[in-house]
């Protein structure tokens, strides 16, 4: 296949929002060998020389938690075709391990995270901007679940991180950012219309692209 411009396709929206559930569905809709899937939350900063106590008080809902200039190096190089090598995060231990995740170049790079519209610099590379949006206590009790049961924290650490970081840091830079989506979906992966929508124009933008039809199939 000849060399083509990906499409460069942004989801944002609060903690435990849905975000990832509508980019998984979008995944599989057009196909996961055609998206090039960048998690921003793989990208915190590596602060191993901090002791585990102090590393789990960090304010991680802040975009200078993330070391965003990393993805937004990535996003450049899997748009000019190279390969890249995604950091693996330890959220049990807040720890960047030594681990990369390899991922090649594909008709479409998705980049995902709560913070990703906050910096001019990633928005600019995006062609799309989606911002999933869903109530706070339905998000607080879907982060509630996630991280006793996934992350091994406590219910008291989970409380207290939420009030003193997560809500505020949500109020201050990611429901400011919803400005600069292109489509707003209201409750996240439940929305099915919205998503159909999203899909056909994503095939519309593949096509445009010049990739042959049928490029979503497995």
């Amino acid at each position: 296949m000849s060399k083509h411009q990906p499409i460069v396709f942004g989801v944002a929206g609060g903690t435990a929002s849905g975000k990832t559930t509508v980019a998984n569905t979008i995944l599989q809709a057009v196909g996961a060998s055609q998206v090039a899937y960048l998690p921003h939350d793989a990208y915190y900063r590596d602060m191993q020389h901090l002791p585990f106590a102090e590393r789990a008080r960090l304010n991680y809902d802040h975009p200078n938690s993330l070391e965003t200039s990393l993805l937004v190096r990535h996003v450049q190089q899997l748009v000019a075709g190279q390969t890249v090598y995604v950091p693996v995060y330890d959220f049990t231990h807040h720890l960047r391990t030594t681990e990369t995740r390899p991922v090649t170049p594909c008709p479409i790079v998705m980049v995902e995270g709560i913070l990703i519209f906050t910096k001019r610099k990633l928005r600019e590379l995006m062609d799309v901007k989606i911002f999933v949006d869903t109530d706070a206590d339905v998000r607080f009790i879907r982060r509630l679940q996630r991280d006793l049961h996934e992350r091994g924290r406590s219910l008291d650490t989970i409380i207290q991180q939420y009030l003193e970081t997560v809500r505020p840091m949500h109020l201050k830079f990611v429901e400011p950012s919803k400005r600069y989506a292109d489509v707003i979906i209201p409750e996240g992966g439940l929305n099915k219309v919205a998503i159909d929508m999203v899909v056909s124009r994503l095939h519309v933008m593949l096509a445009e692209q010049g990739y042959p039809a049928g490029a979503n199939q497995p």
